[in-house]
């Protein structure tokens, strides 16, 4: 399962993308010295609205601070996808998909980045997590507050290649700290204000924007920070960009700071929550009611629903079956994908995915505004 899981992250990260890799220098060109093979190439835009992605020698490169966390205390698996899909819609708000290219950033190595992600101490004078003050109570100790980083890099097309353009940083802060007081030993939790948490926040990206502009690369463009809050493990949805600021080319500090309103949710709704949207959650229901009084041999039928400035931007909803059967798997698959026609919201993008316990057996889909569902069944010889 664990490896399903990270095949198809991979997969959607591709599809949002369409690529990922870093660069080592501000600047490069598109061809090789003395040469017309292209030392550099782009992988194309799938749909509007997408960043086309630059390759280096035509591989897929990582960013060196990808995975870097400050423990492994937080487990709501879904923290990481809601933290990289916000930070490049945060992106797409100062860095048009029209204008500039997407690289994984580079510019933030692993050993620095997790010299910020530990405590600050003597040994350790860069951290950006508060020193520990010896407290093991959940209200006295010192929390830490930022639990990763993630970098992003967008360049230009010249005349003679790729010219950075812009940084995107995003700070990863806790809403609880989890920690044990012992190896192995039971959890616990210290909740973090969040007056607090948006104070340490600022002022870690202050010093994080002071770094980069000591890096002959970042040292004239604009940096975009965005402040994101870690949902808690027991959530079944990520969380939410909360702040974000621009350092202007040039600049060593953020001038100003705004709220940025983003939400999550899972449908339907447990414990009493109030929905986000009514009128969504209803369409969802009636969605799900209509899916199951046809086909009964259904374990499941859940949504993730994100929301920016008030309104759906994505629906994604997993149907977890009991059948095996190719015939009943399609016809199940050409069923669900009338019934999202008839009930689902038009303006947010949907993916739906029908899967077993094991394996996904068909993916539904539908892009921003569109009225056009297109399926896939997974076939197997």
């Amino acid at each position: 399962m664990k490896k399903m899981g990270r095949l198809l992250s991979l997969l959607l990260v591709l599809l949002v993308l369409t690529g990922c890799g870093n660069l080592g220098s501000s600047a490069f060109s598109a061809h090789s010295s003395g040469s017309k093979t292209p030392k550099v190439r782009t992988t194309g835009v799938s749909k509007s609205g997408q960043y086309n992605t630059i390759l280096q020698n035509g591989k897929y490169r990582v960013s060196p601070i990808a995975g870097v966390t400050a423990n492994n205390n937080n487990t709501n698996g879904s923290n990481q996808s809601s933290f990289e899909n916000g930070l490049l819609e945060l992106s797409k708000q100062q860095f048009s998909t029209d204008k500039y290219y997407f690289q994984e950033g580079n510019l933030i190595s692993a050993p620095t980045a997790q010299k910020w992600l530990a405590r600050k101490s003597d040994q350790n004078p860069q951290g950006l997590n508060p020193a520990d003050n010896g407290q093991s109570d959940p209200e006295k100790r010192e929390p830490l507050y930022l639990q990763q980083l993630l970098e992003q890099n967008f360049y230009t097309k010249t005349d003679d290649g790729y010219k950075l353009a812009g940084i995107t940083v995003g700070l990863s802060l806790n809403q609880v700290d989890y920690y044990t007081k012992e190896k192995f030993g039971s959890t616990f939790e210290t909740k973090i204000d969040a007056e607090k948490r948006q104070a340490e926040g600022q002022k870690m990206a202050e010093q994080i924007v002071k770094y980069l502009r000591k890096q002959r690369q970042g040292a004239d463009v604009p940096i975009l920070v965005g402040l994101y809050k870690n949902n808690v493990n027991d959530s079944l949805v990520g969380g939410d960009f909360f702040s974000s600021g621009v350092s202007d080319r040039g600049q060593d500090r953020i001038g100003s700071w705004k709220n940025v309103s983003q939400r999550n949710q899972v449908l339907p709704l447990i414990n009493g929550e109030k929905a986000i949207s009514g009128n969504d959650s209803e369409d969802f229901g009636n969605f799900k009611n209509d899916i199951e009084s046809y086909f009964p041999n259904l374990s499941g039928v859940t949504a993730q629903v994100h929301y920016q400035e008030g309104n759906l931007q994505r629906m994604s909803i997993t149907i977890t079956t009991q059948f095996y059967g190719a015939a009943q798997i399609s016809s199940f698959t050409q069923f669900v994908q009338d019934e999202a026609n008839k009930y689902l919201p038009q303006q947010p993008a949907v993916e739906i995915r029908i899967q077993t316990v094991q394996e996904m057996q068909a993916l539904i889909t539908k892009d921003v505004n569109s009225k056009q569902y297109n399926s896939h069944v997974l076939a197997a010889y």
